[in-house]
Order: C-alpha cells, then structure tokens, then sequence
C-alpha cells in the first residue's frame, strides 16, 4: 500500500482489504519511525486520527462514503484545526489549539472523510522556500537529508515523498507548492485565486495565498482538488462557481493542444541540466500530439521586485494581529503594554518574518505608499496582460518551476535575495491569480527537477489532463527516493 494511489487505496477500503483505521496506523508507524529524521511534522495525535478513522470505517460499513473516506492525509501546520495544535511554524503560535476547523479541514475531513495525520512542518507563517525559516528547524529532503525540500510547504512535500502520507495540502503564495513539489519529485497544484477557501487558513498575503493539493500524480491531486474546491460565505475572496469535478477531462488526447514556451524562461539563469529536463519534457508532449508556439511575458523580470513589495505589505497587515494580547506568544518580562507589544513580537517572530514586516510597514507608510506599493500593484497588472494576452495564442505555458534542484541547507540563509530568486518562475502565476502546477519530469545529479505549467483562469481540470497525459507516458512520478521503504 505504500505507493497505491489514492484510487487505489479507495477500491482497497471499498472491498474492505484494508480498514481506515489499518491504513491509518501503518503511515502513523511510518511517521515515528521516519519523521525524527525528516522533521516533516510538527504535530502527530494518533488517538484523534484513529478516532477519524474509526468514523471512516464506519461511514464505508453504512454505504455512506465517498471516493476518498477513510484515506489519511497530512495537513499542513497553516490551516486552523479544531482541537489541533496549529503553529504556523512560529513561536508566536507554538501553544495554539485552534477552537474551529478551516473550510479545508471541514471539507476534506467533515464531508469527504478524509483522515489527517498531523500537521507538517513550515517556513514561518509560509515565509521562505527552504523550510528553514521554522521555529521547530528545517525540514530535510528525502532525496538527500543534506537538501532542503523547498518551502513553504516543506513539510508536506517531504512528507508526500517519503510516503509518511499518501498526500498533503499546502499553500502556494508565491510559489510554495509548486516549487518543493518540484524539489522532491511531487505533483503540486495552485488553483486560481479565489477557487479554494482561505478561511481559517492564517493569512500571510490575502491577495496571493491560496491553497492547493500536493501528491504523487495528476490524478490524485484532481481527486483531491474535488473535496477542497467550492465557494465559501465565510470568505470574502471565495468565487462563487457552480462546482465541477476537475477529474472529468482526464485521458483526453493532447492532440492540437497549444503550449506556449516564454522566452523569458529558457534564457539565462537557469540550471543546464534542469532546462535539458524541460526541454525533454517539451519534446514529449510534441510526441503526444502537441504543439510548440514562443510566447513572451515581457514584464516577468518585474514579478519578483513586485512581489517583495506587495507580499510584505500585506503581511505587515495581517500580522499585526499577533500582539501578545489575544492569543499566541506573550513576553514574560515587560513594563507596560507598549512595553509588552514590542518584546511578544520580537522575541515571538523569526528573523524572516521581522524583516518581511519592517519592509511592509515602510511600502506603506506615508510618503512611499505610491513610490512602491501602488506602482508594484500597476506593474502586477502589467504582468497578468501578458498572460491574457499568451492566451489568445496557446492553451497552456510551460517552462522550469525552479532554476535549480534542490540546495543544500544554509546554503542561501543568509542571503535572502538569492532565496527570493528560488520562486522567479513561479511568482508571476500568484501575482496574476492564474492556476499553476508543477509535475516531475526528470532527474538532474540525482535530484528531481520539476516541470511548470500555466493555465488561463479556471482552466485546473485542462491543466490536471495535460499532466496526467505526459504521466501516463513517462514513470517520472513513480520514483522514490532510496531508503524510504
């Protein structure tokens, strides 16, 4: 049961070959045995997942069930869950049992009866793309303990390819799906903005987070993409759409399909190997019936300088919340509230996270607000008419997720320009709002390169085809990191 996929382990529940409550304690198992050396999760309660599972079995005894009752899955450590510790990977957070779920959790829990595992491992409050900006230490690469996994949703990648877990949700702000989908040899999925709730999702940046499926394949992540999709009363950005199933195009042929290939992504900058894996990716989908157009995304050098202005400013906002006040990380020592203000959030916020605040507090103040706030949000819909306008030529854009595999731990910490660059690829997909994925497509000196596609707005069940095709002919996906068994 190790490697079945999420259809597979259903049909195992269905004819009862297997309990949830077995599956369940066999990744359990897994996850005491591997997660000292991974540190993929930060939370593991067996007794209330068994419990979950216990529902489960007896949902699919009653014929009540549905496609995925019963199958665990790791959440991550950003979605409030009722009764769970959720830390966000922060100290500010690190004693904080949520006392409601997410519409994630309540979906996929609730309604389709998934069971969760824990919470994984994350950068603080989804700031980085190594992981290594936690308050409970860096997550390790399956493929090689030395790496890092990406970030922000580390734990969940690591944990999705050392199979402590068939699947994961994460979040994708800026890339933080996708780009460790791409480090660990996972499929990973942004939905358009506004297709998946936030609510209960503890904000970073309103405007780019949004969450999103992370497993072995394409069709997985459409299966799971089906019990966390639908519109939301509770959240003001939650798009109210008629519901469809994203599973339903799967196996269409790709013959005349349109790919847009950005001369931004294959110049400079990128890792030789990574772009000859793309480029054989590329070749792959020619073979398959599609076609090659170049496109250009004229203004995709601005998406990162854009982003570091808009990403802190919305942070800034958003974490003013943690006061020391309410909930969360209160200093022991202070002399009065302004007193107790300051030193709860220094000594409770990372040195990422002050540093993301201090720079969105000055994009906002007064006599810079329209200097760099307001013209990052002009160039922001510079960059989302390019893609309009890609659009009118191809169906889908393609290029690498990362410029490189994954690097070794410390090797960018203390340079955080150089780990802003990790997301150049992924960054401009937030700022426009638009559905992206990552898929395996090759190894480069041993570790997984990841291959990026783009779709127009709503376009997730094409984009979940064009990728469970190329899967369908290559075994990229279905390697396992040594070791893991």
């Amino acid at each position: 049961m190790i490697n079945a996929s999420l259809k597979q382990l259903s049909q195992a529940l269905a004819a009862k070959q297997i309990s949830s409550v077995e599956l369940t304690q066999f990744f359990l198992d897994r996850i005491n045995r591997l997660n000292p050396t991974l540190n993929a999760f930060v939370t593991v309660d067996a007794e209330k997942s068994l419990n979950s599972a216990r529902a489960a079995d007896a949902r699919i005894a009653a014929g009540t069930a549905g496609l995925l009752t019963g199958i665990p899955i790791a959440q991550k450590d950003i979605f409030c869950a009722e009764g769970w510790r959720t830390t966000c990977g922060s100290k500010m957070l690190a004693n904080f049992v949520s006392p409601y779920d997410a519409t994630v959790i309540r979906k996929m829990e609730g309604e389709a009866g998934l069971v969760s595992l824990g919470k994984t491992n994350m950068d603080e409050f989804a700031m980085g793309s190594s992981n290594e900006t936690s308050y409970f230490g860096p997550v390790r690469n399956p493929w090689d303990n030395g790496r890092v996994p990406g970030g922000s949703s580390g734990g969940s990648a690591a944990a999705v390819a050392a199979r402590l877990a068939p699947a994961a949700t994460g979040t994708d702000t800026g890339g933080s799906i996708r780009q460790p989908a791409a480090l660990c040899n996972l499929t990973g999925l942004k939905p358009t903005y506004g297709v998946v709730s936030r609510y209960g999702m503890i904000a970073f940046a309103s405007s780019l987070d949004q969450a999103g499926p992370m497993a072995a394949s394409a069709e997985d992540c459409a299966l799971l993409l089906n019990s966390m999709a639908g519109y939301d009363e509770r959240d003001s950005t939650s798009l109210e759409r008629s519901a469809e199933d994203y599973a339903r195009d799967l196996g269409q042929p790709l013959a005349g399909l349109r790919i847009g290939l950005p001369k931004e992504f294959f110049g400079e900058g990128c890792d030789a190997e990574v772009m000859a894996a793309v480029r054989a990716a590329i070749a792959e989908y020619e073979k398959l019936g599609a076609t090659t157009v170049e496109i250009s995304l004229p203004n995709s050098h601005l998406s990162v300088p854009a982003y570091y202005v808009i990403a802190p400013a919305e942070a800034s906002s958003n974490l003013s919340r943690f006061d020391g006040v309410r909930y969360g990380f209160r200093a022991e020592d202070y002399g009065n509230l302004d007193d107790m203000y300051m030193k709860s959030r220094a000594q409770g916020f990372g040195a990422e996270v002050k540093r993301r605040i201090m720079i969105g507090a000055y994009v906002l103040s007064h006599g810079y607000y329209d200097a760099y706030y307001l013209q990052a949000q002009r160039i922001r819909r510079l960059i989302a008419n390019d893609f309009v306008e890609a659009f009118k030529v191809c169906d889908v854009i393609m290029g690498p997720t990362s410029p490189s595999t994954a690097f070794t731990l410390g090797e960018k910490a203390a340079d955080p320009v150089q780990m802003y660059l990790s997301d150049i690829y992924t960054i401009a997909v937030n700022l426009a709002g638009l559905p992206g994925m990552s898929v395996p497509c090759g190894f480069a000196g041993g570790l997984p390169v990841g291959l990026q596609l783009i779709g127009n707005y709503f376009a997730e069940a094409q984009l979940l085809n064009v990728a469970h095709r190329y899967q369908q002919a290559s075994d990229w996906h279905q390697r396992r990191p040594a070791g893991i068994e």
